[in-house]
């Protein structure tokens, strides 16, 4: 009897040219059961046993080597025949070549990866979760001559660091590749009837989880994007105008590292925004930009008045009485109390008990805007009627404006959260520092330039019966 030859183990044929072509970074993503990880783990085997490098493999979370590349690198150093080339330790991997493999989780030990010098090649395993800091630290570590970024993650989220920076806007000297499940030729039999079945059982979330596309929609987040995204040009397409107050909203930076943000809108329709660095000696520099561009748009201030911004009124008085001028401006104290209290937010439930503080009730008030805008944006798109609309009620993005994208990734960020009495609140500067990002600056000071300010409540006295 004529026995079968045993099939040489190899890579996906149809990743080669990725592996192959040098590139600073190596995006690879895609759905689930497309066999990235375990390609990345033949390439990875491959090159350590013809040549002597330093591979970095990280991930979010690692409590165990269990739960790194580890064990796959094992398999596919069984699979290729190489055990004789290979020296596996208790928390290491060495090849005869010299070539070593080192794992670390970015969560805790993200400190310790900036001392690491000579590292040929990153791999980070789950990198749609990889934060603005932690690759700031990561980049910089990762600079020898040649040397490589491989990225590999299925998408999560269209406002995630790593997609709106690798895949959407991509850096120089940069390689994307998706890859699905349709293009894994090792798949068996078993795992693409379970792929079949989700498809015809789940379609809502059949695309998202096997053809790696990511989702819009945070469901935690106080405005979702797609509002955002819907809002973007409204005006325009609902052809409604600016009649309204002109205001700019300003953010004043706390710290050394927080940063000034500025955005004007009139009526239901933002124009602009920017954003800059102001130190806190720098108040005075960072009041009179400000100023000025509310001067010039004629625009009520509405401003953050906690911390380092609680003399801003003061320097506005100034401004004016130097310049001779009737800047008005208006405090905003997002840790106040909510205003109309005994008004009803919904039916039964009043103002006092729906909202924490005065910022839950302006984000709130920005969100119901954003999500109406949503629903008549969709349905004249779709030839239906619209739901009853005022004017007054949307809210429209320019797509003129300055630092448009960034204003939209901030909107969609903080997440809804509840005080101890079961009151929704803003997700605060801290718990965003534990998620590892940095304030929305843009966002709030766009919050500000909407929030529901009345006369007679943070505002000045100047300007009372004035707005």
């Amino acid at each position: 009897m004529q026995t079968m030859e045993k099939k040489k183990p190899s890579l996906n044929p149809v990743l080669r040219d990725f592996w192959t072509t040098r590139a600073r970074n190596k995006i690879l993503y895609g759905g689930r059961m497309s066999g990235k990880s375990w390609d990345a783990a033949g390439m990875a085997v491959q090159l350590a046993a013809r040549y002597k490098l330093r591979f970095l493999c990280v991930r979010q979370i690692q409590n165990k080597i269990d739960e790194s590349v580890y064990a796959l690198l094992k398999i596919q150093i069984e699979r290729f025949g190489l055990q004789g080339e290979f020296r596996i330790l208790e928390n290491k991997i060495i090849s005869k070549t010299g070539s070593e493999f080192m794992f670390y989780g970015l969560w805790r030990h993200i400190t310790e990866i900036k001392s690491i010098e000579s590292i040929d090649i990153l791999w980070s395993e789950e990198s749609h979760a990889l934060t603005q800091s932690q690759w700031e630290i990561l980049e910089p570590t990762i600079r020898k001559e040649g040397s490589e970024c491989w990225l590999l993650f299925n998408p999560s989220l269209v406002s995630d660091f790593v997609w709106r920076n690798f895949v959407v806007n991509p850096p120089m000297n940069t390689l994307v590749r998706k890859v699905n499940f349709d293009e894994n030729q090792f798949l068996s039999n078993t795992a693409l009837q379970v792929i079949e079945n989700h498809r015809i059982q789940h379609p809502d979330t059949f695309e998202h989880i096997y053809l790696g596309e990511p989702r819009t929609d945070d469901d935690s987040s106080v405005i979702k994007t797609s509002w955002i995204l819907a809002a973007v040009d409204a005006h325009k397409l609902l052809g409604f105008g600016d009649d309204g107050q002109s205001r700019l909203g300003f953010d004043i930076a706390d710290d050394g590292s927080d940063l000034c943000a500025t955005v004007h809108r009139k009526g239901s329709i933002a124009y602009w925004c920017e954003e800059w660095a102001g130190k806190e000696d720098e108040l005075l520099k960072s009041c009179k930009r400000a100023y000025t561009s509310a001067r010039e748009r004629n625009a009520l201030i509405v401003y953050d008045s906690i911390g380092v911004g609680a003399s801003a009124g003061a320097k506005f008085q100034e401004l004016n009485r130097e310049l001779r001028a009737n800047v008005q401006y208006a405090k905003f104290n997002a840790g106040s109390a909510v205003l109309k209290p005994e008004a009803f937010y919904q039916p039964k439930i009043k103002n006092k008990d729906f909202f924490a503080n005065l910022k839950a009730q302006a984000w709130w008030s920005v969100a119901d805007r954003f999500r109406l805008t949503y629903q008549v944006v969709n349905a004249i798109k779709n030839g239906e009627t619209p739901p009853p609309y005022k004017v007054d009620d949307l809210i429209s993005l320019n797509s003129s404006m300055p630092n448009l994208e960034k204003l939209k990734y901030e909107l969609a960020i903080p997440m809804r959260d509840f005080d101890n009495n079961g009151r929704v609140k803003v997700e605060s500067k801290k718990d965003l520092a534990k998620r590892d990002i940095k304030s929305p600056n843009i966002a709030d000071a766009f919050i500000m330039g909407f929030a529901p300010v009345q006369a007679g409540l943070n505002i000045n006295p100047d300007i009372l019966g004035q707005l």
